[in-house]
């Protein structure tokens, strides 16, 4: 996805305004505004269902799209909370925001990497409330919208069986495994990546413990993989690796995590 901001009230001319900003009144806003403190609805305006659009709005734009309250950390497009801060600053309303995010998902840039129609319907205007009501907001998503999506790694930690090792790619799409850390034993270990998400992931294991940013000897990486299962065979040693993506832009979003080889 690729969005870019409308230009504020005060420059924009006023035709342009009318056609980006949606039907919603001024009180719809207003009770939109009011779910981040109150915690304890899912409705926005025009009835969207936030817990979905945040849902879905990670699993769809995630990988592209920096969004703070979203905790996602794509790099692929704009950082929306940086891209919408000076215009909202200048009184750029968040209907208007909404207004933006639904156009260009309808009609995207047809040279950037969002394709056309990525989401419609209800979940193309649940992920435009959830945008228009979080983008650029200090601090976290409180309630229901906190627990909406899981963190990402917070799984249990993956565990070695009889040479095999399986650490997941996050099924929502987010730039993270299901679990930071995993446990092997000594020896040649089989490292399976189940991906059942649309993001093209691997799994790569580099000696020492190095997190965001690689810095050890890359010991083997299987092969990228969407709607699948990737492997890669190497040996270990007791000590610490990272295990990590090597699409451009995962590891330094946060797909990584610890391995920990016991004698």
């Amino acid at each position: 996805m690729s969005f870019v901001p409308a230009d504020p009230p005060s420059r924009r001319p006023l035709g342009r305004a009318r056609s980006l900003a949606p039907r919603a009144g001024a009180g719809a806003v207003l009770l939109a505004l009011a779910i981040g403190t109150a915690g304890c609805s899912v409705k926005g305006a025009d009835n969207a269902n936030l817990i979905l659009g945040k849902q879905t709005f990670v699993a769809k734009c995630g990988s592209c799209h920096a969004l703070a309250r979203a905790d996602t950390k794509g790099t692929v497009g704009p950082n929306l909370d940086a891209a919408f801060h000076a215009s909202l600053a200048e009184g750029l309303e968040r209907s208007t925001v909404r207004g933006v995010v639904e156009g260009q998902i309808r009609l995207p840039n047809p040279e950037g990497a969002m394709p056309k129609d990525l989401v419609t319907g209800a979940k193309l205007k649940d992920i435009a409330a959830y945008v228009a009501q979080v983008v650029d907001v200090p601090g976290k998503d409180a309630g229901l919208l906190a627990s909406a999506v899981e963190a990402p790694g917070a799984g249990k930690p993956a565990v070695e069986t009889a040479g095999k090792l399986a650490i997941a790619a996050s099924p929502t799409g987010q730039l993270a495994y299901v679990t930071n850390q995993a446990t092997a034993t000594p020896g040649s270990v089989i490292v399976e990546m189940p991906n059942v998400s649309g993001v093209p992931h691997n799994i790569a294991i580099e000696s020492g413990a190095h997190g965001a940013t690689a810095g050890g000897a890359v010991l083997g990486a299987s092969q990228f993989t969407t709607k699948g299962t990737a492997s890669v065979t190497v040996k270990l040693t007791p000590g610490t690796y990272t295990f990590f993506c090597q699409a451009p832009g995962h590891r330094a979003a946060g797909m990584y995590g610890t391995l920990t080889v016991k004698p």
